[in-house]
Parts: C-alpha cells; structure tokens; sequence
C-alpha cells in the first residue's frame, strides 16, 4: 500500500507541475514585434537577407581554432611538468610545429588581415 501511495502522490505533484507550466507558458494577444525574436540592433520587419561580413566569420572561425589549440596544449604542459618524458616532449613538439605552419600559413594567406579584400 505505501508503494501504491507513494507513486499516486509522485503522479499528483507531477501533474500538477505540469498543469503549472502549462498555463504559464500561454501566450496572450501580442503585438507582431513583441512575438518575434529579439535582435540587437536589426529592424525585424525587414528582410531577412542582410549583408555579412566574411572577413569578420573568417576571423572568428580563426580565433575558436586556435584557441582551442591553445586550450589542448596547457593540459600537456602541466602533466610535462610533473616528469618530462621523451614521448611527451616529442608530441608537444610536434602538435607545435602544425599550430605555428597553420599560423603562418593563414598569415601568409592574408586571413587575419581586417583591410584587405578577399
């Protein structure tokens, strides 16, 4: 009986949670603007298609790309510093080696230029 109580209780408050949710969630009569979402600084009546700056993807693309290398590397550091170990140092190296050749490349490329032309 107390198992058969405690589930009967465990589906009341449930049900009433959910009843909750459910009329807080009900949308009321609102104006067109206050139902659309919320974009600093567009106008959301215009058009969807708007110009967007390549460069600036570009960069950022660049930027979470090697702050994830980055992010990779300090890990490695801190478990070099507790033995140096040959395997270790040559991974190290190595995993060096292709941030700095992809770092001079994109340089190179002109990637993390802000003014020049694609």
């Amino acid at each position: 009986m107390s198992l058969f109580l405690s589930v009967f209780v465990f589906w009341l408050v449930a049900s009433v949670l959910m009843g909750v949710c459910f009329v807080l969630s009900m949308k009321g009569q609102w104006a067109r603007e206050k139902a659309s979402p919320y974009e600093c600084g567009f106008d959301p009546m215009l058009s969807a298609r708007s110009s967007f700056s390549l460069r600036f993807f570009l960069l950022g693309v660049l930027f979470l790309v090697f702050d994830v290398e980055v992010v990779m590397v300090v890990p490695i550091l801190f478990v070099l510093y507790g033995g140096v170990e040959a395997v270790g140092v040559v991974c190290l190296v190595g995993f060096l080696h292709v941030l700095t050749i992809g770092c001079l490349y994109e340089r190179r490329d002109g990637s993390m230029d802000w003014v020049s032309e694609l």
